[in-house]
């Protein structure tokens, strides 16, 4: 499995390319190749998508009752303006500029792996999105992970 991690500071170029640091494209997923969906995030972030995992995605919000009025709206703005992208041998690609705007990214950004994707931020809008309190984010690790049980780590 292929796991996209990390926080990046990079700069957009003057055409508008941006640069996927070399850890983050090492892994993305060899099946996925070349090939990356850009889209807009639920913040006023990009998310970027190896194909492969967006092939997952997209089917669970295609596969949503067309004739649900609520499921038509949320599919209309998840799928408006994704973009299919391919990198180049550097991990290059250019950021449209509708995504630039809807993300306030200019020249500077952070690109964060969250796992099976990666986010593109404008630095002053991540670091108003984080949480800066650490026992809110205490809470919220109890909350989520508390009564799971810890993985069993093989007897050698």
């Amino acid at each position: 499995m292929n796991f996209l991690s990390g926080e990046y500071e990079c700069k957009l170029d003057p055409k508008g390319r941006l640069v996927l640091p070399a850890k983050i494209k090492a892994n993305l997923p060899e099946a996925s190749g070349n090939q990356v969906v850009l889209t807009r995030g639920f913040e006023p972030c990009l998310v970027l998508y190896p194909k492969q995992e967006w092939k997952t995605i997209y089917d669970r919000v295609a596969a949503l009752n067309e004739f649900n009025e609520e499921y038509r709206q949320f599919q209309r703005n998840f799928f408006r303006g994704n973009t299919e992208l391919e990198l180049d041998n550097t991990g290059r690609f250019v950021l449209p500029r509708t995504m630039q705007r809807y993300a306030d990214i200019e020249k500077e950004v952070i690109i964060v792996g969250l796992g099976n994707r990666v986010e593109i931020w404008n630095p002053e809008k991540y670091e108003d999105f984080l949480i800066k309190d650490q026992q809110q984010f205490s809470n919220l690790a109890q909350k989520f992970l508390g009564d799971q049980p810890a993985p069993q780590q093989p007897v050698i």
